[in-house]
């Protein structure tokens, strides 16, 4: 069973929940308007999720294809590790060193 918190006091509360999904194994699902709008899990439980495989689309007894089902949650990305920062990373942080040629003749 997760424990369910309102968005507003979950901000209030961020490190505490942080601990709690951490260290005690809770997992946290913060709520907006009583509805659910985001889980805080720990990142082994994120791991264990995107290892597994995606279910298999569920068919009609005939055998034909099902009709469309409502759209899942999004699966998270894939941790992005050892890439060089693109163009617009470079604006944003800045330079650290730039080489002009010398002026004159």
């Amino acid at each position: 069973m997760a424990y369910e918190i309102p968005v507003t006091q979950a901000r209030a509360e961020l490190a505490d929940l942080i601990n709690r999904v951490v260290y005690a194994g809770e997992r946290v699902v913060v709520t907006r308007h009583g509805r659910p709008l985001v889980a805080l899990v720990s990142a082994a439980d994120l791991e264990r999720l995107a290892e597994q495989p995606a279910p298999a689309p569920e068919r009609e007894p005939t055998g034909g294809p099902a009709a469309p089902a409502a759209p899942s949650a999004p699966r998270p990305a894939p941790p992005v590790r050892g890439t060089a920062p693109g163009p617009r990373e470079e604006r944003r942080l800045g330079t650290v060193a730039e080489h002009r040629a010398p002026d004159g003749p």
